[in-house]
């Protein structure tokens, strides 16, 4: 019951740091530059160490040798994802939902294998994020264009991701014991 009350708590931050976000005039000249910032708390949520075991691990028999996300990365991508469907609905539209989407979903598989990695720290995994959010951004805006032409957007849109996913990932480092001491 706990825990779902912090992640209750940790939805209503994400949307209330989307809405933030989306007031933040923050326009460099390329669309889609954004500073990311509900993202930090699926950051956050990757890194959880509340819980160790797998997900379902108990109802998979042992001669499955399949792993499926650990605690604190199921619950990153539950939260984020209804973070997105959320905040699309209240704040935007249908498109950025695709959008958004899209991105969380490249940056979620991007930040989760630089974690298990271990070749990276917080930071390092942030800008994996920031940068893959905006490669699938950019995949879906082919899609919905019909053309590679806008591909020239991706060295922008990947210092921009880099940029982004740094600064998030020094406030992650920040936070981070924090919110362990807590259990938030």
């Amino acid at each position: 019951m706990r825990r779902t009350v912090e992640l209750g708590f940790l939805l209503a931050l994400a949307l209330i740091l989307s809405y933030v976000e989306s007031l933040i005039p923050f326009f460099f000249g390329i669309p889609g530059i954004k500073l990311g910032l509900p993202n930090l708390v699926a950051l956050l949520l990757i890194y959880d160490e509340t819980g160790k075991r797998t997900l379902g691990a108990e109802n998979v028999p042992r001669t499955l040798p399949v792993k499926l996300f650990t605690k604190g990365e199921r619950e990153a991508l539950l939260v984020n994802g209804l973070r997105i469907v959320l905040s699309g609905f209240l704040f935007s539209n249908l498109y950025a939902i695709l959008y958004a989407l899209a991105g969380a979903a490249f940056s979620f598989a991007a930040m989760v294998s630089g974690r298990r990695m271990k070749w990276f720290s917080m930071v390092g995994v942030s800008v994996l994020g920031g940068v893959f959010h905006n490669v699938g951004q950019l995949l879906v805006a082919m899609a919905v264009v019909e053309t590679l032409a806008v591909a020239y957007y991706a060295p922008f849109l990947i210092v921009a991701g880099t940029v982004t996913g740094a600064l998030l990932g020094f406030v992650g480092m920040e936070l981070l014991p924090y919110l362990r001491r807590e259990r938030v």
